[in-house]
Parts: structure tokens; sequence; C-alpha cells
């Protein structure tokens, strides 16, 4: 009562429109969207610039996939799960724009490094920051949106990974080319720490759980309680396990695809950067988005559309892939990038809304981690450095053409990830009923 009598008449309906501006689930959208960008291209910066830095810091393809898989992976993994109870029970904006500010710091840091195991120690640094960006957001977007909409609004937020890529590639490719692979780094990771700081004063906590009519006194799960309670229900391990084997394809296939076409077709790094930066930014935008709004609609009728459409995301993805690989015209190798990339972006939404409607509000975040565990366990971890480790074995005999072997080997995981999500779509809509 105060305070209102220091505010003037003008100034109250500024104050009243700003405040519902600011909490505006579409503009929460974009906002959380804008901090994704940033995080994937931070994490994406490396693949595109892996070339010159073989080059310039010596480095085999084992070492580039430990640096962008494994040595990524590993901490990113395992640290979000506890970043993630602690979103599940403390203020989750603080958590957020404070890992946004941490890995953009440690992006700068990365143009930094003279050798391997420095580059390794900030990409390590990297991960640690970014663990604390997925499962905070997801949780606060479910207090937005409810279970009907949030197939597409996760397909909105998971479009900040064509767009991070975009921007990664071409920024970082373009600039790397006339300025050197060290100046990219700074270009994105310095815009990321001021833009933490500006986020701090921006976004809002919501009430956790008032969506879906839950009170935020809800009691805290234990970590073996939640545990516990998100594995009981066999379509949430289905859907890990699906996510996990969807990406180690895909990790596989994008983290090393720069090096594959400047390898088998001698494209140069600004032709690769602005082809791969424009088709999986765009396709991807166009796939996610038609996943999530796909779930949505077909969901609403039957709920195993949430898992069917990942299932036709890892069968039309991987047709162009095969195509990428095989062709021996660059510029057909290029243009199958597009649709390649935009099947391949179709199963995000979809999975991440059916692991939020799962979870309970005090397992949200935690949930979200969960599947980034499989994911990034399985893909992350496994898949670049596994297809760096075939790609030095068959060099001896295939030369540049190693590559195209090792990652057409790691494509059969979708097979096994088709399996899992149908297993997860028999035992969903019956999980359902248990939340």
């Amino acid at each position: 009562m105060i305070e209102m009598l220091w505010v003037s008449q003008e100034t109250v309906p500024y104050c009243y429109y700003n405040f519902r501006i600011m909490n505006n689930k579409w503009f929460v959208l974009t906002v959380l969207t804008l901090i994704y960008v940033f995080n994937f291209a931070d994490r994406q910066i490396l693949i595109i610039l892996q070339e010159s830095i073989k080059e310039d810091l010596q480095l085999s393809d084992t070492q580039l996939g430990l640096l962008t898989g494994l040595g990524f992976a590993l901490l990113y993994t395992t640290l979000g799960i506890p970043l993630a109870k602690l979103a599940d029970k403390y203020n989750r904006k603080n958590i957020l724009v404070f890992s946004l500010g941490f890995w953009s710091l440690m992006t700068v840091m990365s143009g930094r490094a003279l050798s391997f195991f420095q580059l390794l120690l900030t990409r390590i640094g990297v991960s640690a920051g970014e663990a604390g960006g997925m499962p905070p957001s997801h949780s606060i977007i479910s207090d937005y949106f409810p279970k009907e909409q949030r197939g597409t609004a996760f397909s909105i937020y998971s479009m900040g990974i064509p767009i991070g890529i975009l921007l990664g590639f071409i920024v970082a490719g373009s600039i790397a080319s006339e300025h050197g692979w060290r100046i990219a780094f700074y270009a994105l990771g310095i815009p990321g720490v001021l833009l933490s700081i500006l986020l701090y004063f921006i976004l809002k906590e919501p009430i956790r759980g008032h969506i879906d009519g839950h009170v935020d006194y809800i009691k805290d799960a234990t970590f073996k309680e939640a545990i516990r309670a998100l594995f009981a229900k066999k379509s949430f391990l289905y859907l890990c396990l699906g996510a996990g084997f969807t990406t180690f394809s895909s990790y596989s296939l994008n983290n090393f695809l720069p090096s594959f076409i400047q390898r088998a077709h001698g494209v140069d790094l600004i032709t690769v950067s602005i082809n791969l930066g424009l088709s999986i930014g765009i396709g991807g935008l166009i796939g996610a988005l038609i996943g999530g709004r796909l779930a949505d609609i077909k969901g609403a009728k039957n709920k195993k559309w949430y898992l069917y459409v990942p299932i036709l995301s890892c069968i039309f993805s991987l047709f162009p892939a095969i195509i990428i690989l095989f062709t021996g015209n660059p510029k057909i190798a290029l243009a199958a990038i597009f649709p390649y990339a935009m099947f391949n972006a179709a199963f995000t939404g979809p999975v991440y809304a059916v692991g939020q409607t799962l979870a309970n509000v005090k397992m949200r975040a935690f949930a979200t981690a969960l599947i980034l565990l499989f994911m990034n366990g399985i893909g992350l971890a496994l898949g670049p450095l596994s297809a760096g480790i075939l790609s030095d074995f068959l060099e001896p005999t295939l030369g540049n053409f190693s590559l195209r072997y090792a990652l057409t080997l790691n494509l059969l995981s979708l097979f096994i990830a088709i399996f899992f999500y149908w297993k997860s779509a028999n035992s969903y809509e019956k999980d359902l009923e248990k939340v």
C-alpha cells in the first residue's frame, strides 16, 4: 500500500501492462527458447570448427569424438540429476540464469585453449553449465502450458536446437574463416554472459503446479522416491531408452557431418557452414514444429500418437541419412541434409511432452534430467566417440571414407529406438492413469 503512494496514475497501467507481458506464456516460452538457442550454439560450435582445431592442435578423430561426445556428456549427464532436484525444490529461474552465464563464460575460455587437455577442460565446463539449462526450463514450461498443448510448446522450445545450430554453424564458420577459430568462441560466448545478466531481471518464477490445479506445497520426493515413481511407469523407462538410441544415431552423424562433407567431397569450411546451418536450422525448425503439432492433434483422440511420432521420425530420417553418406555428388549430399534434419527433429517435442505428463509437479525437472541422462549417456557420450574410434580403425584401409562406414553402422541404433518407442506406446495410456 505504501509503495502505491509513490506510483503515479500514468505509471500504473504501464507497470500492469509490463507485468502481463513478463508473465505471458508465449513470452516466457520465447525467452526460454532463446536460452536454449545459446545452449545449443555453444555446444555445436566445436563441431563446425573441429577440422580447423584438429589441424591446429594436431588431434585425432578419437580425440574429436571425445571432445564432442563423452568429454561433454560425462558431467552434463551426471550433474543434470542433482541440478534437476534443486530445480524441483528451489527457484528455477535463478538456477537457469546462473547456468547460462557459466556455460557462456566457459565458451569464451574455450577460445584460449592451447592443447587438447585444456580444450577438454573448458568443454567440460560448458557441459557443467548446460546441465542446469533444460530441466528447469521444462518445469517452467509445464507451469505455463496445459498437457494438451505441451507437445506444441516443447516442439517450439526444441526449435532452439536447429536455431542454435544455424547460429553456431553460420556465425562461427564465417568468423573462423576470416579471423580463426578462437575468435569464433568469443563471438558466441560473450553475448551469452550479457544475456544472463539481462534475463535475471526479466524472467519470472511461476507458481509451481498451478496450471494443472495442483499446489506448490506437495511433498518433495527424495531421490530414491522419484526414481522409483518414474521408472514404475514402464512407458517412461521405454521412452528414455528410445530417446537414447535415437540420439546415438543423430549425435554420431550430426557431430561428424561437417568433417564428412569436407573430407568426402572436398567442400570448403564456409560452404559447409552455410549449407549445414541453413539446412539443419530451417529443416529442424519445420520438423520440430510439425512433430509437436501432429502429436497434439492426433494425441487428442489417441494418446499413443505421442510415441508414434518419434517412431515415424526414426523411419523417415533414415533414408536421407543414407543418401548423405553414400552419394558421390556433393550437391545431392548437401540437399539431403534438409529432409534429414526435418524428420530427425520431429521426435523431440513429443518425447519431452510425454516425460512431463508422466511426472508429478515436484518431479518435472527430474524427469527431464532422467531423459537427458539416457539421451546423453547413450547418444552424446557413446555415439560420436564410437564413430571416431571406428573411423580411426578403418582409416588405414578406407582412407577418407572410413568415416562413412563408421557413421552408417551407428544408424542401426534407430531400429532399437523404434522398438522401445513401440513398447512405450503400449504402456502409455495405462501409466497415465497412475499420474
